[in-house]
């Protein structure tokens, strides 16, 4: 029951102070296997004045889904992605997964200031408090979505085109023998992390600026496209 699992887990259920109650933040899980992991993940990093978005991989065990769901059900505040992906590794699905949970959490009542993205085998090492305090002292107002520009070694993922391909029943990407073609509006293409801490700003620009829809649709056939779409649209200029 949902008393048992707030009580037995100790989930916080109100602002620790009132610096965090006014500085509410947006959480991205995409989530596949390992139930208590994800559990202890959430209870680590669950406040009342808070948001989460959670996308459960569509190829996940039955009753993965309907636990994390039945945890879920709980709480006002968390919810699964309206729409999900079949994650592939390296793939664009998992890029496209992050965005489903964008689209959600821009349309939500919750006035959040900023969005991070995690996976199921993420942990804190701070606090809520020490996340908040971090991100308005040195990167008030900005991205951090770390990269530099692509190195050559790496021009391969976005060079030619990658597919999916099932081997015994396994999903994964590999390069077809088609050259792609450069990139839309003459974009430099960065190479970094595929996690980040993004302004709801630069969300809402992602989702709705015509050079980010053409970098998406252009990164659907590239090698791990969440490790370019991000630090690149940072990247541009303005």
């Amino acid at each position: 029951s949902c008393s048992t699992v707030l009580k037995s887990l100790h989930f916080i259920t109100k602002p620790l102070s009132d610096e965090e109650g006014n500085f509410s933040l947006a959480y991205i899980i995409t989530i596949h296997k390992e139930l208590e992991m994800f559990v202890k993940l959430l209870r680590a990093i669950y406040m009342p004045q808070n948001i989460y978005c959670i996308h459960i991989d569509e190829k996940s065990p039955r009753d993965y889904k309907t636990a994390v769901q039945n945890i879920v059900n709980c709480f006002e505040n968390i919810f699964i992605s309206s729409k999900r992906e079949h994650v592939v590794y390296a793939g664009f699905s998992r890029l496209q997964a992050d965005i489903n949970c964008m689209r959600d959490l821009v349309n939500s009542k919750v006035q959040w200031n900023y969005v991070i993205n995690l996976c199921g085998q993420d942990y804190p090492l701070k606090t809520n408090k020490e996340i908040i305090q971090y991100v308005k002292s040195k990167w008030n107002g900005k991205n951090i979505t770390p990269g530099i520009v692509q190195p050559l070694h790496m021009k391969h993922r976005t060079q030619v085109s990658y597919r999916e391909y099932v081997h015994s029943g396994v999903p994964y990407v590999y390069p077809a023998k088609i050259r792609k073609a450069e990139p839309p509006h003459n974009m430099t293409i960065y190479f970094g992390s595929a996690y980040y801490i993004l302004t709801k700003d630069f969300v809402e620009f992602t989702l709705r600026d015509a050079r980010a829809k053409a970098l998406l649709e252009w990164s659907r056939d590239t090698y791990s496209p969440d490790e370019h779409y991000w630090v690149t649209l940072n990247r541009l200029p303005g």
